[in-house]
């Protein structure tokens, strides 16, 4: 079975302790990825173009380009 892969451009998609794939800040222009459990939402909007920030458990912050 294979797992389906959500976008993270919209907040609907994303729950508080859904597991995700982040963009940090700093690995933008490689576009390394991070996993991580969402611990809280930063961005208000209901979507945005380059995905929803958030912080996770670990405390690293990034936009969630999908939800696993």
């Amino acid at each position: 079975m294979e797992t389906q892969k959500l976008e993270g451009k919209f907040r609907k998609n994303i729950t508080i302790g859904s597991t995700v794939e982040v963009v940090q800040k700093q690995h933008q222009r490689s576009g390394e990825l991070t996993e991580g459990i969402v611990k809280r939402f930063l961005t208000k909007s209901p979507n945005h173009p380059h995905g929803i920030k958030v912080q996770l458990e670990t405390g690293i912050v990034g936009r969630v380009k999908w939800v696993l």
